[in-house]
């Protein structure tokens, strides 16, 4: 074989394996099972229902993805103004009377950003929307609670900072942890009874929705929330 030919070949053979070595290292990662960007864009999986829920005004861009309830994050990207842009979480329905439940728990495993405004949250509502139960396990940035402070307490396996208020449209319990968290497991049960021993609700109220996400009033530039693990039981 004549020595150009040879040369061509073997060049063309070096460019091809090049070729597919760039293909290779920008090939995308193996994408999610599910994720969307629509504001209210939902995924049903394993009992829970995943809500990207962009809700407060002026938000940007958000996309929340999943392979289950329990492994699923948001990219977020809202402005660095005021008020609460979204509310990105996986829900688990419970619909008992708090007097009905023998224990009620939740296990959380997050990775979130050191910048940005906002909360890492379980929200707790009545079937009729009349009540909220916030218990936020960490926080950053310019973000507060509505209403005023009530008490300090230790309840569920933790310390909170109490407040309550009314947003227009319902009651607000809001609880703090005093010290921030990204793991651990929350015991329900007791916040639930410490409400009602303050008569703020009726033992007989019927507990609808366990939320847990994340309520993000800033996060500008694109910000990353992850959820590693999660998970809600009832008895």
């Amino acid at each position: 074989m004549p020595r150009g030919r040879a040369t061509r070949r073997a060049f063309l053979g070096t460019v091809a394996a090049l070729a597919a070595t760039a293909a290779f290292a920008v090939s995308p990662a193996q994408a999610a099972a599910w994720e969307t960007s629509e504001q209210w864009g939902t995924w049903e999986n394993g009992g829970y229902t995943l809500y990207n829920n962009i809700w407060g005004s002026g938000a940007g861009s958000q996309t929340i993805w999943a392979d289950s309830f329990s492994d699923w994050g948001v990219r977020a990207d809202h402005p660095n103004t005021g008020g609460i842009k979204s509310y990105p979480n996986a829900k688990k329905v419970v619909n008992r009377r708090i007097a009905d439940i023998g224990s009620l728990s939740s296990h959380y495993d997050v990775t979130v950003p050191s910048s940005g405004a906002y909360n890492t949250s379980y929200d707790i509502w009545d079937t009729d929307y009349d009540h909220e139960i916030m218990l936020w396990v960490n926080q950053t940035g310019a973000v507060g609670p509505l209403g005023s402070h009530q008490a300090d307490v230790a309840l569920g396996g933790h310390s909170w900072s109490v407040y309550k208020g009314d947003n227009g449209s319902n009651n607000v319990y809001s609880f703090l942890r005093t010290s921030d968290s990204t793991s651990g497991t929350v015991d329900m049960k007791p916040v639930l009874d410490w409400i009602t021993e303050q008569g703020w609700m009726s033992a007989d109220e019927t507990i609808g929705d366990v939320q847990f996400g994340y309520e993000i009033t800033s996060s500008a530039g694109g910000l990353e929330f992850t959820t590693n693990d999660f998970g809600v039981s009832s008895g």
